[in-house]
């Protein structure tokens, strides 16, 4: 793992301690930093430490949302992720169409444009899957 800087360290700290007395309300990125008096980098770079630190501790995770801005998630996170999930699906469904399908009207005989599309259309399958909400 990359090695952090303490600076970048401390400020993550300080976003948390920001984030938890605004508990479920969250924070847009201007009163973040407004509330940690740090600058724009520094936010967003001790942002970046602080989703790592979560992931390493088994935290909450820190996500952004257009309604909240950045806030602590454990009850939204399966909506957060299926949003998530959901976007990368359109990205992978307009490589297949865009780029792979016309290399394959191109070069039909292209070994590698068939073994290409086999796997997008594998991931886009399981990208669907998972982007669907269990019934």
């Amino acid at each position: 793992m990359p090695k952090r800087s303490p600076t970048a360290e401390r400020h993550a700290d300080l976003i948390r301690t920001a984030l938890f007395e605004v508990a479920s309300a969250g924070m847009v990125l201007s009163r973040l930093m407004g509330a940690c008096e740090l600058s724009r980098w520094q936010t967003r770079r001790g942002l970046a430490v602080l989703r790592d630190l979560c992931a390493e501790r088994g935290w909450p995770p820190v996500i952004w949302s257009r309604d909240m801005g950045y806030h602590f998630c454990a009850s939204e996170l399966e909506e957060w992720e299926r949003a998530w999930i959901s976007e990368k699906l359109t990205q992978f469904r307009r490589m297949i169409t865009v780029t792979i399908g016309p290399h394959l009207v191109l070069f039909p005989k292209s070994t590698w444009a068939g073994y290409l599309i086999d796997q997008m259309k594998a991931i886009e399958s399981n990208l669907a899957m998972a982007a669907r909400p269990p019934r």
